[in-house]
C-alpha cells in the first residue's frame, strides 16, 4: 500500500459524491472529522470506521488511511498538532459527538471562518468537548491471516451470506475451530461479533444511498425487517427508519 503525505494548515470542508473516494494518505496533525451529510467510511490496514453524521472521527497522526463517502457528503474537519491527543488515541477512532463540537466543525470549516483569537477559541472548545465525548467501540478490525482474509471477503461481497462458519470454513480450507480461533486472536471479538458488525456497518452505508429498510435488511442477511430494526436501536439507539429520515437531505 502507498500512501502520500497531505499537509494540513487548518480547518477545511470538502464535498463528496456519493462512492467517491479519497485515496490513502496521511497527515503530520492529528484530525478531527464531522461528516456534514451522508456516511463516511474511514478506512486503515487495522480496520474500517464507518461515521454518521451526528458521529464524528478522530484520526490520529501518522496513520494511513483512506475516506469513501457514502450517499453525498461533506467531509469538515479541524486539525491539530500531534501532541494534541485529549484521549490519547493511536487509531481513528468514532466518538458520540455532541451538537455543540458539530457546531463548532461547522463553523470553523464553513465558507467565511473565524480568524484569530476566536478561531483559537473555538478550537479550544471542541478540545474541551472532545475530553467528555465518549469513544464508540464500533469499528470493523481487518483480519491479516490469508484464511481470515478470504472469509472477510465472501461476507463483504454479501452480508446477507447464510453460510456457518464451517461452511465459510470449506469453501476456504480451513476448520471451523482454526477459523474461530483466529477471529478471538486477530479480532478480539467472535466471529458472530465479527459479522454482526460488518452487517451494521453496510446497514448504514445503504440506508445513507437511500435503500429501504426493507431491501437494507434482506440486503444485510436480517431474517425480518423486525430483526434488522431490533438489531440497528440496540447498536445506534434509533430506529433505521427514523434515522434514515433524519439524515436525509433537504428537497
Amino acid at each position: 500500500m502507498s500512501t502520500t503525505r497531505q499537509h494540513l494548515t487548518g480547518p477545511t470542508r470538502v464535498p463528496l459524491a456519493d462512492r467517491e473516494r479519497i485515496d490513502w494518505h496521511h497527515h503530520d496533525a492529528n484530525q478531527l472529522v464531522c461528516p456534514g451529510s451522508g456516511v463516511l467510511e474511514v478506512s486503515t490496514d487495522r480496520g474500517s470506521w464507518v461515521v454518521p453524521p451526528h458521529r464524528a472521527v478522530w484520526i490520529p497522526a501518522g496513520v494511513p488511511h483512506a475516506h469513501r463517502a457514502h450517499g453525498p457528503s461533506e467531509l469538515r474537519c479541524l486539525v491539530y498538532p500531534a501532541a494534541v491527543n485529549p484521549l490519547a488515541l493511536d487509531r481513528p477512532t468514532v466518538l458520540a459527538a455532541t451538537a455543540l463540537l458539530h457546531q463548532v466543525v461547522d463553523v470553523l470549516s464553513g465558507p467565511h471562518p473565524p480568524d484569530g483569537e476566536r478561531r483559537r477559541r473555538l478550537e479550544e472548545v471542541a478540545l474541551d468537548e472532545l475530553t467528555t465525548t465518549p469513544a464508540l467501540d464500533r469499528w470493523l478490525p481487518a483480519p491479516q491471516d490469508p484464511r481470515l482474509c478470504d472469509v472477510a471477503a465472501l461476507l463483504a461481497a454479501d452480508p446477507a451470506d447464510p453460510r456457518t462458519l464451517a461452511q465459510l470454513g470449506a469453501a476456504v480450507g480451513a476448520s471451523e475451530r482454526t477459523l474461530s480461533r483466529l477471529f478471538r486472536r486477530e479480532t478480539a471479538m467472535s466471529f458472530p461479533q465479527w459479522r454482526a458488525q460488518l452487517r451494521l456497518q453496510r446497514a448504514l452505508t445503504l440506508l445513507a444511498g437511500g435503500d429501504s429498510v426493507t431491501a437494507v435488511a434482506a440486503a444485510c442477511g436480517y431474517a425480518t425487517p423486525s430483526s434488522f430494526i431490533e438489531a440497528f436501536r440496540g447498536a445506534f439507539g434509533t430506529s433505521p427508519g427514523r434515522y434514515r429520515r433524519a439524515e436525509a437531505p433537504p428537497a
